[in-house]
């Protein structure tokens, strides 16, 4: 029994001494060599991220099509509108599978599952003759979308250096906006079934992809691999990199972390894992219930409403999405997850003050002539806010606050929540209209008044600490 025990100590001593050795005159050079090298880190993060650009065109593809499938297909009203919402009902279901799923057969088969029912999906909207058909491939593009929310983010977490972590992970909402703005653009002249094959594009790149990039690390060693764990960590960080103290904090931490028993769902209510589970359920609400996908999804009618042009209206709103979602991702790792955030939420309650002003300035006939200019202005600066921080951040922290052996349950729940409120602002975000058009914005801003003060009093800073850092502080 002694024997074995300085066994074990041994084999963990050898593991925090240097697996590349190099004398002290090399440590800047190999530092260099090792910037020089993740290359790797890159390429494995483009892609992964393919996968967000495939759910940017699944969230994309409706609206553009509208007239043309229902026309094709003589669909009525509500049967386009269960094509448009049975995409979000498939989302849910990917969210819930997700998580186990990544967990038991790796990040990159629950690549792989998601993109199969992507290209799935894609391949029955194209040969869609009626609306069941087109609903299955709906469903399916849908359960991919939700997969690719959750196992995206959390592979690109896992496998960057901390100092590129925020500015990785926030890629994967930049290709989502990409991929929704790509959609919008060629939707215009492609036919419906010709822009449903341009959804396989990203699906075969991140397919082929996958056999040129390693697995997580961290996942590999949570499962035991712990010969393919080193050879992808040194894959990652360089072949000259020295990766011991990395590789050691790592497989410290997932050993304590053996020693306790599977997390199951409600075991996620514990007090060591609580906090962590209030911060990431927390931050999907305050994402999705400030009125995000009412407004994207409806921003045509909105403008309408307000006596401005849809058509320039809804090109601003496209043109400003993409290029500030990007500098979102630039500064995450800069300045912080939490003051960026904080920032985005207040410029969230701005840009629903604006608007509620404007249409009470309509239905009161004051300054008629300024509100739909007030309006615009006030959606504006609501998708740059949230498109600069509260799009982005709530995915990088969800991807880093969940031990390893209840990320997959923990993740999922996340997720899940994430897509059911944003069923819940979608299809009430007609009747809060038809209620009170400047009481709806009303109420969004009172919303995102709240997610300011849970953001400030609950949601730690991640920035610049290791995953094992942040989750032994949160689950202390």
């Amino acid at each position: 029994m002694e024997m074995e025990e300085q066994g074990e100590n041994s084999s963990r001593e050898e593991m925090r001494e240097p697996l590349v050795k190099r004398s002290p005159a090399d440590e800047e050079e190999a530092d260099g060599a090792g910037t020089a090298h993740q290359w790797m880190v890159y390429l494995s993060t483009f892609v992964a991220v393919c996968g967000s650009y495939a759910f940017g065109a699944c969230a994309g593809y409706s609206s553009p099509t509208e007239s043309a499938i229902t026309e094709d297909l003589n669909l009525s009203l509500a049967e386009y509108s269960l094509f448009g919402s049975i995409l979000t009902f498939g989302a849910m279901v990917g969210a819930i599978t997700s998580g186990p799923i990544a967990d038991f057969i790796g990040r990159k088969g629950g690549m792989r599952v998601s993109s199969g029912f992507c290209v799935a999906g894609w391949l029955a909207i194209y040969f869609a003759e009626g609306a069941l058909v087109l609903d299955i491939g709906r469903l399916a593009t849908g359960y991919g979308m939700g997969a690719f929310s959750y196992v995206v983010p959390v592979f690109v977490a896992e496998i960057a250096p901390k100092n590129l972590r925020g500015a990785l992970t926030a890629l994967n909402q930049v290709m989502i906006v990409a991929g929704v703005s790509v959609a919008y653009i060629i939707g215009t002249v492609l036919t419906w079934r010709a822009l449903a094959l341009t959804g396989l594009v990203p699906c075969a790149i991140l397919l082929f992809g996958l056999f040129f990039i390693p697995e997580s690390p961290r996942w590999l060693a949570k499962v035991g691999h712990q010969k393919d764990f080193e050879v992808a960590l040194q894959k990652l960080r360089g072949k000259d990199a020295d990766i011991s103290e990395e590789a050691a904090e790592i497989q410290d931490y997932i050993e304590t972390l053996q020693r306790l028993p599977k997390a199951k769902f409600l075991e996620l209510f514990q007090r060591r894992y609580l906090r962590s589970v209030i911060i990431g359920v927390g931050l999907m609400v305050c994402q999705q219930l400030g009125g995000i996908n009412g407004i994207c999804f409806y921003v045509a009618s909105i403008f309408e409403s307000a006596g401005f042009s849809s058509s320039l209206g809804t090109i601003l709103y496209a043109c400003l999405q993409l290029p500030v979602t990007a500098i979102g991702a630039t500064l995450v790792d800069r300045v912080g997850r939490k003051p960026l955030i904080l920032v985005s939420g207040t410029g969230l309650v701005l840009g629903c003050i604006l608007p509620a002003i404007s249409f009470y300035m309509k239905e009161n006939e004051i300054a008629v002539k300024a509100s739909p200019i007030l309006a615009v202005t006030g959606i504006l600066v609501y998708i740059g806010s949230f498109s600069v921080g509260m799009g982005a951040v709530p995915w990088v922290i969800m991807s880093e606050i969940f031990p390893i052996n209840v990320k997959g349950v923990a993740g999922s729940l996340a997720t899940l929540m994430n897509w059911f409120i944003a069923w819940l602002v979608s299809y009430t975000f007609n009747f809060l209209m038809s209620w009170s058009s400047y009481g709806t914005f009303v109420v969004y801003g009172a919303i995102n008044v709240l997610a300011i003060l849970f953001i400030a009093f609950v949601v730690p800073e991640t920035k610049g600490r290791s995953l094992e850092q942040i989750q032994a502080a949160i689950n202390a």
